[in-house]
């Protein structure tokens, strides 16, 4: 494993950056298409001027091979996809996925969200994915977990009034992380009201290649939270979503 500045100094990627050698067309494609679908290179990152004309944005963090981002902009075309993954292998496979699919309301960035996230314009994200993030299963490594009050903070900045957050996670260490981070944070309301509610997955949910293979130590658990500041979401926006 390696572990890299960010550009703004104030954090490290832990984990691997790259795999295996990239075939010839997974090449071709972080050359071509990746700087057509990357974020602007510098400055305010807003959502509604990447692809002006979408209902909703929606953010995926740590998007893996792109098979979820995929099958959510393939379901849903008149929103806009933003992911945001470091590992080269990963967007590749979603680079060939979107070029597949002959979508055009993705966007893609490949390094790391905690740096990316600070760009992102105040209140101009509707929904927000982190699915089976690294649990960093080490007491030591506890600082390394994505979920932390630094991001719990830019969630809270960059989503609408109303907007969402789904984490999902499969290792039980993980899961009473995220909800004892979340547990005094009044900013985020959880939506759960029964024991199915976080044990089932939701109907809009797109099961990966990952998430079959069953490595966590716990069945998927599912938190959906809501972002306080506002009125909520219509409930036909949010099916939508």
């Amino acid at each position: 494993m390696t572990d890299q500045l960010n550009a703004s100094g104030d954090f490290r990627l832990f984990g691997r950056a790259k795999g295996k050698p990239l075939s010839a067309r997974q090449q071709a494609l972080i050359d071509d298409l990746l700087p057509a679908l990357d974020l602007p290179a510098e400055g305010e990152v807003v959502p509604a001027r990447l692809l002006p004309g979408q209902q909703a944005h929606v953010l995926e963090i740590g998007f893996g091979s792109g098979e979820h981002i995929v099958a959510q902009a393939t379901a849903h075309p008149d929103n806009l996809y933003i992911g945001i993954e470091p590992f080269l292998n990963g967007v590749a496979k979603a680079l060939a996925g979107v070029d597949e699919g002959g979508l055009t309301n993705v966007r893609l960035h490949r390094g790391d969200a905690r740096d990316a996230l600070p760009r992102f314009a105040d209140a101009s994200i509707d929904r927000i994915f982190l699915l089976f993030p690294d649990p960093w299963h080490k007491k030591r490594h506890a600082k390394r977990r994505f979920i932390q009050q630094s991001t719990r903070d830019e969630f809270a900045r960059i989503l609408k009034p109303g907007g969402q957050l789904r984490i999902a996670t499969d290792v039980k260490s993980y899961a009473d992380h995220v909800m004892a981070e979340f547990a005094g944070d009044d900013r985020f309301d959880w939506t759960a009201r029964q024991a199915d509610d976080w044990r089932l997955a939701p109907a809009d949910h797109v099961r990966t290649r990952y998430e079959t293979k069953n490595l966590g130590d716990c069945a998927p658990v599912f938190m959906d939270f809501v972002c306080r500041g506002g009125d909520a979401l219509p409930s036909a926006a949010k099916a939508s979503i």
